[in-house]
């Protein structure tokens, strides 16, 4: 019989002690150099000090007491509808369990109900990322775009699009 997990329980607010679990999951990770981790948590702090003004959103998966995982988006300044998934993570201790799957079909709920009409992901090329690569295509985001050494020599940005056509319904 398989191990029962249960599904994390997902909050929408950031609280102070997010800024130091944030900085946790995303250095587990070793994805992500210092200063990416650095920003990671300065959207917190972003958020925690200027609230919907900042831009960034939240849904944080808590799971006995501990965030799992997070993911942080927001509307793209000067369009209609188009938000940026600006990070998604899960601690490595819970990966493989959905948590990723269910932080990000969440938060493409909570973007559509805004009226968000796509969502834009970007992500390196470089080897490391063909898992990641490989999850948002999984979850039907489509490459809309390369940008050759963007980031350094050899290491493009790949942006990932996917189009929201469900619609919440009236009243939720």
């Amino acid at each position: 019989m398989a191990d029962e997990t249960p599904d994390p329980a997902f909050r929408y607010e950031v609280s102070g002690a997010d800024a130091a679990g944030v900085r946790r999951i995303v250095e587990a990770t070793d994805f992500f150099t210092p200063a990416e981790v650095d920003v990671a948590v300065e959207l917190v702090e972003e958020r925690l000090a200027r609230g919907d003004a900042s831009g960034y959103h939240f849904v944080l998966a808590d799971e006995d007491g501990r965030t799992v995982g997070y993911a942080c988006y927001g509307p793209i300044a000067c369009t209609v509808g188009s938000y940026d998934l600006f990070w998604i993570a899960v601690d490595p201790a819970v990966q493989g369990r959905g948590c990723g799957r269910r932080l990000l079909v969440e938060a493409e709920w909570l973007i559509a109900r805004a009226g968000g009409r796509h969502i834009y992901i970007e992500t390196s090329n470089r080897p490391q990322y063909v898992p990641t690569r490989g999850f948002y295509t999984a979850c039907g985001y489509e490459l809309a775009a390369v940008l050759p050494d963007f980031y350094n020599t050899g290491d493009d940005k790949v942006i990932y699009r996917k189009r929201l056509d469900v619609q919440p319904q009236p009243g939720e």
